[in-house]
């Protein structure tokens, strides 16, 4: 009869040996010389903020854009006069499909909202967009 350790002396082992390997790879103080600051922002957190959406020439008069990854869509109710909104229709927080005939349109439950002012043109949604903040400079359109 062969003496083998107990599957715990084992189990043990493995996690101390795991988790000595955990704190010797995250104790690593990164002072290498290189004093390149890291990000202390936290992810979706200002992580946009200046980041240009489009060009003037992308937004349609009467129409607008949705920005998926930016939760935003841009607006031009005339010429020459963006707007810009949440993506995220108030009713249920599903996301806008399209812009058309005046409207930011949701797919789930058919609210639709002004493109003027982001306020509530069809229910069910009884809250407006809330408006984002954009800055138009030429032809470059970026969140603020």
């Amino acid at each position: 009869m062969t003496n083998r350790p107990a599957r715990r002396t084992i189990l043990i082992a493995t996690g101390a040996t795991g988790a000595a390997a955990l704190v010797a790879a995250c104790g690593d103080s990164g002072d290498s010389g290189d004093s390149t600051p890291t990000s202390t922002t936290a992810p979706g957190q200002d992580e946009q903020e200046g980041e240009q959406l489009a060009t003037t020439s992308e937004i349609p008069v009467g129409g607008g854009k949705i920005f998926k990854d930016q939760h935003v869509v841009v607006t031009q109710p005339e010429g020459g006069r963006f707007k810009a909104f949440s993506s995220t229709c108030t009713h249920q927080q599903c996301t806008v499909s399209t812009v058309s005939d005046g409207t930011i349109n949701c797919p789930c439950h058919g609210s639709k909202f002004n493109i003027t002012d982001g306020s509530v043109a069809h229910p069910p949604a009884t809250q407006p967009l809330p408006e984002k903040k954009i800055t138009v400079d030429g032809n470059s359109i970026r969140l603020a």
